[in-house]
């Protein structure tokens, strides 16, 4: 007996076992996938516009600490995980729970790490951390298009940044083997803290909602473990952090089944640097840009599932960071021969007049029912021919997934260019035995600003 209410109970108890738990090996090698992703769009996004002013506010406060910020010195681990998970965040290239909890790999990786380097913390300590963390993001906002995580969206709330923090907290409080209780606090500390709005969107906002999520949830584990004290129903079903985000409770809440099969196994990665709702129509728009060739378009039309007009349906983007919450405008990228990289979304995109003449013909419908990963289009050219293209589900989904080299190739895509080939390959092949012994180490080296 904890004492603890049912739900309560099973986060803490789940979360405290973190050190005596084994792991098969589809889940060890899904967590270091999922690191790969990490590292790749966190190395290239270090001096991103959304992260320059976080690493100036934080070089100015000078906290002392071992935890490595990407490409810089180190601080305290809230700080470092700050700044990172805001930089992994940035692109919007990052990973994706596609049943709804956000974009996990942020704020569980930057924490993970950054405490690991700072208390020297074992690799294979850092590594279950993180499928612990991972674990209890995905269930926390998961249950697909009726459940936790869409339900927050539109009701206006960020999935990442609210159990984001969630994740994070996690991920500190098996670091430090807090007990059930302490353990369960850490989580009501992180549930307290919860927010981020979806009218961040296309802003410097979105990406601090990662950061801030990592660095509330290392102190939301830090105060537990030094006595804070939360409350006993913030988890449960009735008068807990659910009731206050979605007040008429229409929402299917998926158990806390950590018996069940793993969520790290559902994981998707990103092949696009724009919001996931854009992807379906993205991929299908490429289908149909060789057929093109020149020839004239007198509309397209694109079925989607009404969720994607919910995070991406800016009709009329006026910012490369707006542009990825366009489903219209990256289809019209798409359509002209764009791979939709990180380097595609510049101010440049808005010179294009392929691109900007094309947008206005461009008819969204959302239809219900529709998978998410789902899109269907049709191009009717002005001569009347129609062109039509559909994807069933998107690259990258885990019901469709990227392959070991697919991910790779997209990390050296990012980081050779920043690191260089050797660097890049050295950093590559540690986040692969990432859980053997000195891989923290050799991580925390490769991205120091002077390696």
């Amino acid at each position: 007996m904890t004492g603890l209410p049912p739900r309560a109970s099973a986060l803490g108890q789940y979360i405290s076992a973190t050190h005596t738990r084994r792991y098969e090996d589809a889940v060890i090698h899904e967590a270091r996938r999922a690191l790969v992703d990490y590292l790749g769009v966190t190395v290239v996004a270090a001096f991103d516009e959304t992260v320059q002013p976080l690493r100036k506010t934080v070089e100015r406060w000078r906290a002392p600490g071992k935890a490595r910020i990407v490409l810089g010195g180190t601080t305290t681990p809230a700080l470092a995980a700050l700044i990172n998970a805001t930089a992994t965040h940035a692109m919007d290239y990052d990973d994706v729970h596609y049943l709804g909890a956000g974009h996990p790999g942020g704020p569980c990786w930057s924490t993970a790490l950054a405490l690991a380097q700072d208390r020297d913390f074992s690799d294979e300590a850092a590594l279950h951390a993180f499928i612990t963390g991972f674990e209890v993001m995905a269930r926390l906002g998961g249950g697909g298009v009726p459940g936790i995580g869409r339900k927050l969206q539109r009701k206006g709330f960020h999935p990442t940044s609210v159990v984001g923090r969630m994740g994070a907290a996690s991920v500190a409080a098996a670091l430090y083997q807090l007990d059930t209780m302490q353990a369960y606090h850490a989580l009501a500390n992180a549930a307290t803290t919860a927010g981020g709005l979806m009218g961040s969107f296309g802003t410097h906002g979105k990406p601090f909602h990662a950061g801030k999520a990592a660095m509330d949830g290392i102190l939301a584990a830090d105060v537990a473990a030094d006595g804070y004290i939360g409350g006993a129903n913030l988890y449960e079903l009735e008068n807990g952090w659910l009731d206050a985000f979605i007040q008429d409770r229409d929402v299917n809440v998926p158990p806390l089944d950590f018996d069940g099969p793993s969520q790290l196994l559902l994981n998707g990665y990103k092949l696009y640097a724009s919001c996931r709702a854009t992807h379906a129509s993205s991929q299908t728009a490429q289908q149909i840009a060789p057929q093109l060739k020149g020839r004239r378009v007198e509309r397209v039309v694109a079925k989607i599932h009404p969720g994607g007009l919910v995070t991406a349906g800016n009709p009329d983007p006026k910012t490369p960071l707006e542009a990825k919450f366009s489903i219209a405008f990256c289809i019209a990228m798409a359509l002209n021969g764009y791979k939709l990289a990180w380097s595609d979304f510049s101010e440049a995109i808005f010179d294009d007049k392929a691109v900007t003449e094309l947008l206005p013909k461009i008819t969204l419908e959302p239809v219900d029912g529709q998978s998410p990963a789902s899109a269907f289009l049709t191009v009717t050219l002005t001569d009347g021919e129609e062109l039509n293209a559909e994807t069933a589900v998107i690259l990258g989904h885990p019901e469709n997934p990227v392959s070991d080299a697919g991910l790779a190739d997209k990390y050296r895509s990012l980081v050779e260019p920043v690191l260089g080939k050797s660097r890049s390959d050295d950093l590559l092949a540690t986040a692969w035995r990432f859980g053997e012994p000195g891989a923290v180490a050799t991580i925390a080296h490769l991205l120091s600003a002077d390696s």
